[in-house]
């Protein structure tokens, strides 16, 4: 199914904590591209055991997807009066269930508990980790607000040249004409430990690629404005820096991660952590 074919943005509701600010990312996003906006809890299966039953907690679990359902549907409404939001309370390990969603979403959106890789990799709650591993759709991340009082308002996008970068490229500047925000597009050039290269040459190289890739988009969307931005150094804290203040940071993720997401990668596992706004993650599928 091509994008042009994805109607729908499916947001992830987690009743146990607060779901405000991913809600809110999601309805002014389904409001600026006129999409069907779907809400979901999933309330993992009842645990087979001969010696604790946990039918009580599951019926609390469930009633409180559904109250947690209906307020945000309320929420959204008087948020955006014209969106009519869809609920869906489903059966099932959360991270599975949105995985299965995101193969006819437009984006998938959720929330940030800022854990530690090991909490995120070995708590069942968490979506972050797998969901962004293995979803059909890009990923938006929202532990921190989008930084709308920045002038002029700016996102930034990851650029290192690969298939994956480029996709994220094209999304980078589709959101950003329709937010009337510039663009900064920032090739990280990490100097290598052990051989010695001509830095001048290098960063050359790195930035003509970098004009390169982005000379169609930038024809393609005139009234974005563009900056071209080749750092040396890390690129998860170069990137982390230059969208301190940014309305998001996007960036390419090569192919679907192993089991739990396990193989994601480096780049974007650190910006998970590190950035101070929405992280979105455009897939190559």
């Amino acid at each position: 199914m091509g994008a042009a074919e994805r109607s729908e943005l499916v947001v992830g509701i987690d009743p146990a904590r607060t779901w405000h600010l991913p809600l809110a990312w999601a309805a002014d996003e389904a409001h600026r591209r006129g999409l069907e906006l779907r809400l979901v809890v999933a309330v993992p299966p009842q645990h087979d055991t001969q010696h604790v039953d946990d039918g009580p907690r599951r019926m609390f679990m469930i009633q409180a997807g559904a109250d947690a359902l209906q307020e945000g549907a309320d929420w959204v409404r008087a948020r955006h009066p014209q969106l009519h939001p869809v609920t869906d309370l489903l059966d099932g390990l959360p991270a599975p269930v949105i995985v299965e969603l995101s193969a006819r979403a437009r984006m998938v959106v959720l929330g940030s508990r800022h854990l530690s890789r090991a909490a995120e990799y070995f708590s069942a709650g968490s979506l972050v980790v797998p969901v962004t591993a293995q979803a059909n759709c890009p990923v938006v991340i929202v532990g921190d607000a989008e930084h709308v009082t920045q002038q002029p308002t700016y996102l930034v996008v990851g650029i290192d040249g690969s298939e994956s970068s480029k996709v994220a490229l094209g999304l980078a500047f589709e959101e950003a004409d329709l937010r009337g925000a510039a663009l900064r597009a920032v090739s990280v050039w990490q100097p290598p430990v052990f051989t010695l290269h001509d830095e001048k040459a290098a960063v050359q190289a790195q930035r003509r690629m970098l004009f390169e890739i982005t000379a169609g988009w930038s024809l393609q969307y005139p009234d974005v404005h563009l900056a071209h931005e080749v750092p040396t150094g890390h690129p998860v804290e170069e990137l982390a820096r230059a969208s301190e203040h940014a309305l998001a940071v996007v960036v390419g993720r090569r192919g679907r991660g192993g089991y739990m997401g396990m193989r994601l990668g480096s780049v974007v596992h650190g910006l998970l952590h590190r950035a101070h706004c929405p992280v979105i993650t455009v897939p190559l599928v």
